[in-house]
């Protein structure tokens, strides 16, 4: 069985799914009002939780949902 997530990477992860539908202007959308909730549910953290790691963290998670990484270290 693998490691489970902490609390951070489980924001970190509700964060990037919904600024990803924030970012086409698809909050309202079928998809995201299915797939969000269960993501909160199976993640077992709430909206308000998400909303302000968005807040606290939003280059990162903006960057992320963009698709893009950020640069890599020295290997």
């Amino acid at each position: 069985m693998g490691k489970s997530k902490g609390l951070k990477d489980k924001l970190y992860g509700a964060a990037v799914l919904k600024m990803s539908f924030r970012l086409r202007g698809d909050e309202e959308s079928p998809a995201f009002r299915f797939v969000y909730p269960g993501v909160l549910r199976d993640l077992a953290v709430d909206d308000a939780e998400v909303e302000k790691y968005i807040e606290e963290h939003r280059d990162d998670v903006e960057r992320a949902a963009r698709g893009s990484t950020p640069p890599q270290g020295v290997r």
